[in-house]
C-alpha cells in the first residue's frame, strides 16, 4: 500500500513539472529588448567589481543555463536595478527562483505522504492539481528578498551618501579639483562601506576611460535608481565646467538629506507605534471579557 502511494504520489509530481515546463515552452519566444540593449551597450564590457564579484556557484550555472533554455517571459520580471544595488548576479537569481520553484513542486507530494501515514486521507490527485502553483508562487520569493533588501540598502546608502557630500564639500572647501575632492571623498571611506567602495570604483574607471567623473556618477545613479547622486552628479559638473563654487550647496544638500532620513525614521517610530496599539490593549479586552462573561451566562441562562 505504502509502495502504491509512493508511485502515485511521484507520478502525480512529475505531471506537474511536465505541465509546467510544457507551459514554459508554449510561451511566444521573443527577445528581451532590455537585454538585448544591455549587450550592446558600452556599460555591458566593463569589467566586474570586485566588491560585486562573486565565484559562480552551481545554484549561478543553473540560472545561467535556465535563462539560456526557458523564454524571457517565464521569468515575468527581473529586478535587475535591485540586484546590481545589491550586486547579485542574475544567474544567482534564476537559480533561486528555479530552487523555489522545484520546492513548490515537491512539497505538495511529501504534505500528502505525511497526511497518510497519519491516516488524514488525503486525495492522491492532490499533488498534481496543487503542485504547479505552489512552484509559482514560491518562485516569487527571490523577487520579494530582492526588492525588500534593497530598499533597507538604499536607505542605507542615503545614510553613507550624505556623509559622502559632507567630505566632498570639505576637499572643495581645501582648495582640491572637482575630481580630486571627489575621489579623495571616496577613498576615506572604501575600507568600511561598500557605498565609498563603489563610488570609488566609478570614479577610477571613469578616470582610465577618460569620462568625466560626474557622468560616472549619474551613470551609476542611473543604474541603481538613486536621485540623490544624480543630485550630486550636477552640482559637481557645475563646479567643473563653470567653475562654480559648490561648497554652500554641497553641504546643504547633504543636510537636506538628514532632515529627509529623520522625517521618515520619525514616521516609521510613528506608525510602529500605532501597529503597537492593538497588542497592548489585547489583554485588557480579554481581562474585561473574563469579567462580563459569567454575568452574561447569568443573565441568558434560563433559571
Amino acid at each position: 500500500m505504502t509502495t502504491g502511494l509512493q508511485l502515485s504520489l511521484l507520478a502525480g509530481g512529475l505531471v506537474g513539472l511536465g505541465l509546467v515546463l510544457i507551459v514554459a515552452r508554449l510561451l511566444p519566444v521573443q527577445p528581451d529588448l532590455a537585454d538585448a540593449l544591455e549587450r550592446l551597450s558600452a556599460s555591458a564590457h566593463r569589467p566586474e567589481s570586485a566588491a560585486t564579484r562573486t565565484p559562480q556557484s552551481r545554484l549561478e550555472r543553473l540560472g545561467l543555463w535556465a535563462a539560456r533554455v526557458l523564454p524571457a517571459g517565464a521569468w515575468v520580471r527581473t529586478p535587475r536595478r535591485e540586484l546590481d544595488l545589491l550586486g547579485i548576479p542574475v544567474g544567482r537569481f534564476y537559480g533561486e527562483k528555479l530552487a523555489f520553484a522545484g520546492l513548490g513542486l515537491v512539497m505538495p507530494s511529501v504534505v500528502t505522504l505525511f497526511a497518510d501515514y497519519l491516516g488524514l486521507g488525503f486525495p492522491l490527485v492532490l499533488p498534481a492539481l496543487v503542485s504547479p502553483a505552489a512552484a509559482v508562487v514560491l518562485s516569487f520569493v527571490p523577487n520579494y528578498n530582492a526588492v525588500d533588501d534593497a530598499r533597507r540598502a538604499r536607505l542605507e546608502l542615503t545614510r553613507a551618501l550624505s556623509a559622502y557630500i559632507e567630505l566632498v564639500a570639505l576637499e572643495r572647501d581645501n582648495g582640491s579639483g572637482p575630481r580630486q575632492a571627489m575621489e579623495i571623498a571616496a577613498a576615506v571611506g572604501s575600507s568600511g562601506s561598500w557605498v565609498f567602495r563603489r563610488t570609488s570604483e566609478e570614479l577610477n574607471r571613469s578616470r582610465w576611460s577618460g569620462l568625466p567623473p560626474w557622468d560616472a556618477l549619474r551613470t551609476l545613479a542611473t543604474e541603481l535608481g538613486l536621485p540623490e547622486l544624480e543630485d550630486l552628479s550636477d552640482i559637481m559638473r557645475l563646479s567643473g565646467e563653470d567653475g562654480a563654487s559648490v561648497y554652500t550647496t554641497l553641504r546643504a544638500r547633504a543636510a537636506a538629506m538628514r532632515t529627509a532620513l529623520l522625517n521618515k525614521e520619525l514616521a516609521d517610530a510613528n506608525a510602529t507605534g500605532e501597529r503597537m496599539t492593538l497588542p497592548a490593549t489585547l489583554p485588557f479586552l480579554v481581562f474585561l471579557a473574563l469579567l462580563i462573561a459569567p454575568m452574561v451566562t447569568r443573565m441568558i441562562t434560563p433559571t
